[in-house]
């Protein structure tokens, strides 16, 4: 099934904007009057990844990671496009990773022996995507699937806008592959696991992608992914050596 970009998306706009130039080095606006454009912090042959700046739900760090292709909704996903599921969940770790931690605060005494922040914790995390008829309504975008990362807590939210990011119509990554996993198997992977951050299987990104019948026969519904050319389908969280960072040491830049 093709997805092309659609003329008048803002999403299939900035996917297309990211493909010339460099993640890290997105053009600004020379107009005044012309809105900056999104700073790209991740391009692959799948997703592109940008920090939302205009109206982000943390202070900590916001970053949208958006399909390259014009996919319509979660709904369109099958099991084979699980592996795809496990890289946009380990590339909005490693982005938000690579922010900078929290700063103490500006009110703090000036006591220099006062031990730094630290880093981030897996729970800070919040991946995942707002299912339709639901919206973000400061980020209207509501038929190009893009997934939301953001470190809690989610202090710019405003609780109009937390209902989008609520139990509602929130729908944490982790839950979604670990639904799907469930559906195509026999093993409670989501329900049964007590410490889901840890589960074994998510070490496997392929896990539950398979389907089949006992004398071997596989239904395999084609996937979204366009995979790498030599090593097929990555992980980002196996990119050891594509992170540099950047000049200012905050957010790092894919090699091409």
């Amino acid at each position: 099934m093709a997805f092309p970009s659609k003329p008048g998306c803002p999403v299939c706009g900035i996917v297309a904007a990211a493909a010339v130039h460099a993640p890290g080095q997105s053009p600004r606006s020379h107009s005044p009057d012309e809105p900056a454009e999104p700073e790209i912090l991740w391009r692959d042959e799948n997703f592109t990844a940008y920090r939302e700046k205009a109206h982000p739900v943390s202070s900590s760090g916001h970053i949208i990671i958006a399909f390259n292709l014009h996919v319509p909704s979660i709904y369109t996903l099958s099991s084979s496009d699980l592996p795809l599921l496990v890289n946009v969940r380990n590339l909005g770790r490693r982005l938000l990773s690579a922010s900078s931690p929290p700063s103490s605060s500006p009110f703090s005494s000036g006591n220099s022996s006062t031990a730094p922040s630290a880093p981030y914790t897996e729970s800070q995390f919040r991946i995942g995507f707002i299912t339709p008829p639901f919206k973000d309504n400061k980020i209207p975008i509501t038929d190009h699937l893009h997934a939301h990362a953001y470190l809690a807590p989610a202090d710019l939210l405003g609780w109009w806008r937390g209902v989008a990011y609520g139990p509602l119509a929130w729908y944490a990554i982790d839950d979604l592959i670990a639904e799907i996993r469930e559906s195509v198997s026999n093993n409670r992977v989501k329900s049964g696991y007590d410490d889901r951050i840890n589960a074994p299987i998510d070490t496997v990104p392929e896990a539950g992608a398979r389907t089949g019948a006992a004398n071997g026969d596989e239904y395999i519904a084609s996937s979204l992914a366009i995979p790498d050319l030599e090593d097929g389908l990555v992980s980002p969280n196996s990119y050891n050596t594509s992170f540099a960072s950047s000049s200012s040491g905050l957010i790092p830049h894919l090699h091409v």
